[in-house]
């Protein structure tokens, strides 16, 4: 690497915006992600049908889904600091009163406020890098956010696993939620002391007009093909360890280690790609190549790792699921990298509302439709091949419509009011 690129490299690692907003995501991950490891027990004790636990998987993604393009609107009209700031504090209260849920209707409510609170993540994230990341550094910045989604449900997964097995699912729930409010401390203390200084700022550029933003054919590109890949992540994180246990005989601890190991790798491969991005980018190459072949990558690959999951032995099934969580984390820091570069600071809080209020569609389709196909087939090989097609709708959002990836000329002065540090 050149020096200029490990100066920049070593910028990232060590900028506390970047890492705070990777904790943020972390958190968010971890506490979306309890449900699906506690769901064995959970449907034993309560009980649940399979189709009760699939609407409960789901119901999160009801209201994140509605209210996802408001919240992006709020997020450059309030700024990303406090919308962030609220939206974690109401996720970690109803993780924390998740513990206390007596029943499917309780526990469906809690999921709800649940999603409520999370649509904050990745529109005040987006904004805040857009806003202040150099461009050469959104790569690397996104992937070390991608390492933080991505580790999320690994930490969730082993943790949560294997203190359920001591002390029961709701405690658990209790800790998680407690823990995730800690985060705001140092947030409202960054925020309100540090200088965040905008990058790139002075264009003649002029904030875009809603309809200006949907007629992009990028963000309806973009948006198909976040769609395909969250159709994959849901199906994986909802299911997987109902599917290890219950279909290939794990227990809770062997299941929870299996699991955390996949999802770490993924992270792990997050974190790898977005040094490999800004490195390719930083030398003088197309940042649209090495995007498009990453998201294309991640399509075609993911579809034989759907098949071999359900129809090898265990062993191989697992060398899938790994392989599948390799390519899936190469495709994470363009997931949201792309609409930064080509939205920028001025649009890219509604843009990211949108394109995540259509790419969460399917957190609400892939746990429901799982559950529905398993009660209905009595097995999961069904449920596995929809995965699978589902990419090819990803290798037409991201490969065919999404154009290059360049900025958009909006035509308004690049600067971010809403997000001037608090003195």
């Amino acid at each position: 690497m050149s020096s200029g690129g490990l100066s920049s490299a070593r910028s990232a690692f060590t900028n506390p915006l970047v890492l705070l907003l990777m904790a943020a995501l972390m958190l968010n991950y971890v506490d979306r992600g309890n449900l699906a490891t506690a769901a064995p027990l959970i449907k034993a004790q309560l009980p649940l049908s399979s189709t009760q636990l699939g609407l409960l998987l789901s119901a999160f993604y009801w209201t994140y889904v509605v209210l996802m393009a408001p919240v992006g609107w709020a997020t450059e009209r309030f700024g990303a600091r406090r919308v962030l700031a609220v939206g974690l504090a109401i996720w970690s209260l109803a993780t924390f009163m998740t513990g206390f849920a007596a029943g499917f209707i309780s526990l469906f409510a809690l999921r709800l406020m649940l999603g409520v609170g999370e649509t904050a993540g990745f529109p005040c994230s987006s904004k805040m890098l857009a806003t202040y990341v150099p461009r050469d550094q959104v790569g690397l910045a996104n992937g070390i956010l991608g390492f933080g989604y991505l580790a999320g449900p690994a930490i969730g997964t082993l943790l949560g696993g294997l203190l359920m097995t001591r002390v029961g699912w709701r405690p658990v729930f209790m800790l998680f939620g407690g823990l995730s409010l800690l985060w705001l401390w140092p947030w409202l203390k960054l925020t309100a002391r540090e200088s965040l200084v905008p990058r790139a700022a002075g264009t003649s550029d002029s904030a875009p007009a809603f309809g200006q933003i949907l007629r992009q054919r990028a963000l309806w590109g973009a948006s198909l093909g976040h769609f395909a890949g969250n159709y994959n992540l849901y199906f994986i994180l909802a299911w997987l360890p109902v599917y290890l246990v219950n279909v290939r005989g794990f227990s809770m601890p062997v299941m929870a280690g299996v699991a955390s190991g996949a999802y770490l790798i993924n992270a792990l491969s997050a974190l790898g790609a977005g040094w490999l991005v800004d490195r390719w980018v930083r030398t003088g190459r197309s940042a649209t190549v090495i995007y498009k072949l990453l998201m294309a990558l991640n399509s075609i690959v993911s579809i034989g790792c759907m098949a071999g999951m359900v129809l090898l032995p265990v062993q191989q099934a697992i060398g899938c699921l790994y392989l599948f969580e390799v390519v899936l984390g190469l495709s994470s820091p363009g997931t949201f990298g792309i609409a930064q570069i080509m939205a920028g600071p001025l649009a890219v809080g509604r843009w990211i509302g949108i394109q995540n209020t259509c790419a969460n569609l399917a957190g609400i389709l892939a746990p429901a439709i799982t559950g529905m196909l398993v009660d209905f087939t009595g097995t999961f090989a069904v449920a596995f091949a929809v995965a699978g097609l589902v990419n090819v709708l990803g290798m037409a959002g991201w490969v065919f419509i999404l154009p290059q990836v360049r900025p958009i000329s909006w035509a308004a002065p690049l600067a971010a009011p809403d997000e001037a540090p608090a003195t």
